[in-house]
């Protein structure tokens, strides 16, 4: 036999000593199908929540194991419901039901709101009040209160690509599955720890059902200060969607899987970008080396041009792409025994600034060309002046993240001058330099906004490159080693020596008298 669903009756409480008896005695006894318990934690309240709380339970109030606990120390709104959605997941419960301690949602909605989640429908219910037109008005919702949760949902629906009718509510039903799936305790502590966790459930694709609920304001007090709420709530709505641009990073929203997150790691061809413009660059049927080539998104676009390419990577290609020939070899290594004999091309995308020692390898790469002064490099890397790290930066932001200019896996930053500096002090002359947009059409769905962005962006960087650049793109060309031009000198020298030893022959007496007029290096 199957055992009974566990249910968490999780009640906040906050100078709730006049509602928390009521409350409790609110909740429907049909709850008892299921093995239902009672949490209470007061947030250390200025009044008698605490002992009032207790009494109930030692008076047998409810049907219901009831426990009652006090933090000692204040832990606001959010921080209070971490610790009872901590105290679900620890006990094994499978569902825990968030109540608010001042009555303001009706417990005799539990039963209804449960359903959805006994039955394996979703992973969380939420109470609407704005699921009808004027229901909240109806039930006592001050109207600046109801103007704003329009407004603010509004937004965030906009945001996020959701649908809810109502972020706000407090009325909040979730599977301890769904819970222990994202970082709740990452969250703020404060009174937008509601929209923040729904955030989490809609980027970790967590099933959200809205109820409708009926609306009720009494004399309870309100705590929120509304335009800071509004203020938080924004700018982490914000946060959330720029972090897909990965602009911005915040752990608590990081809740995807690396497959889902893989999207910057993608062939872009289909617009301005550094695979876009390398393969451009390189003529038909050219040799081309692939250094650090990934998967190998070029491989069959330039396969497609007649080119012979070699790939080197630390690990192996995908299944799909079958390089000419691929040398498995690690590039932050120190030996560095290139194919580079006949080579046209050597390309180098989004691969230096993931080197421990770019400066090491990057002389290491002009030694193994010296003898090749035909083959161009191609390289491309992040553009940590951009004007989002920038402007981060100015507010007191320098934060890593999964993917973007600010990769976890960089270890090394540069800017067009910096990078530049780099490689011409490792051997190599820039001969074409350019600045790449930002990626819009792999974060922005609709087509045509992505390339107006895209075209936007490509407009201030004719303004600014340094500025405006998300990634920065350079074409190389291998400078003469010292070992070169010295043997550019012997080659350049000697039909002079033959003809000049041959003049000085035909006349010894003077050859005696005149001084030295060269040196033999022969």
């Amino acid at each position: 036999m199957k055992r009974k669903p566990r249910v968490l009756i999780f009640i906040v409480a906050y100078n709730a000593e006049k509602t928390i008896e009521k409350v409790l005695t609110r909740i429907p006894d049909t709850l008892r199908q299921y093995d239902t318990e009672i949490l209470i934690i007061d947030d250390a309240s200025a009044d008698e929540t605490f002992k009032t709380a207790v009494q109930a339970r030692l008076r047998g109030l409810v049907p219901y194991k009831l426990t009652v606990l006090q933090n000692p120390v204040n832990q606001m709104y959010g921080g209070n419901q971490k610790i009872g959605f901590h105290y679900a997941v620890e006990k094994g419960f499978d569902v825990v039901a968030l109540v608010h301690g001042d009555g303001q949602y009706a417990p005799e909605a539990l039963p209804t709101l449960l359903e959805p989640l006994i039955e394996g429908k979703a992973d969380a219910v939420f109470g609407s009040r704005m699921m009808t037109l004027t229901g909240a008005l109806a039930g006592g919702m001050p109207m600046y209160k109801y103007v704003g949760n329009r407004i603010l949902t509004f937004f965030q629906n906009t945001m996020l690509g959701s649908r809810l009718s109502e972020f706000h509510s407090g009325y909040r039903l979730y599977t301890t599955n769904a819970l222990s799936r994202i970082p709740f305790h990452l969250n703020t502590n404060d009174f937008h720890f509601d929209t923040e966790i729904i955030i989490q459930l809609l980027l970790a694709g967590q099933r959200i059902k809205e109820l409708p609920i009926p609306t009720y304001y009494g004399d309870e007090i309100c705590h929120v200060n509304g335009l800071k709420y509004a203020w938080d709530v924004t700018k982490a709505t914000t946060v959330a969607r720029l972090q897909k641009f990965c602009l911005f990073y915040r752990r608590n929203f990081d809740v995807q899987d690396d497959a889902s997150n893989n999207w910057f790691y993608k062939p872009k061809l289909d617009f301005t970008s550094p695979h876009s413009e390398a393969l451009k660059e390189i003529a038909p049927n050219s040799r081309v080396l692939d250094l650090g080539c990934a998967s190998g998104y070029l491989f069959n676009p330039l396969k497609a041009k007649g080119c012979h390419v070699t790939g080197i990577d630390k690990y192996q290609p995908a299944a799909n792409v079958k390089f000419d020939k691929f040398i498995e070899h690690d590039l932050d290594t120190e030996d560095f025994d290139l194919p580079v004999g006949d080579l046209d091309y050597v390309l180098l995308l989004d691969v230096i600034e993931h080197l421990s020692n770019p400066e090491r390898f990057a002389t290491a790469l002009s030694a193994a060309l010296a003898a090749n002064r035909k083959v161009q490099i191609i390289i491309s890397s992040a553009n940590i002046a951009f004007a989002i790290p920038r402007l981060m930066h100015l507010i007191g932001q320098f934060n890593y993240g999964k993917k973007g200019i600010l990769d976890l896996t960089h270890t090394r930053l540069f800017t067009f001058a910096s990078l530049q500096r780099l490689f011409e002090e490792s051997g190599f002359a820039v001969i074409a330099s350019k600045g790449i947009p930002v990626p819009f059409p792999l974060v922005v769905s609709n087509r045509g906004l992505a390339g107006f962005l895209v075209s936007f962006n490509e407009f201030l960087i004719k303004l600014s490159r340094t500025l405006f650049s998300y990634q920065i793109y350079m074409v190389l060309k291998s400078t003469p080693t010292l070992k070169s031009l010295l043997q550019d000198a012997y080659n350049h020298s000697m039909p002079q020596l033959d003809s000049l030893e041959k003049t000085f022959s035909c006349a010894p007496e003077d050859v005696a008298s005149a001084p030295p007029t060269y040196i033999d290096v022969r």
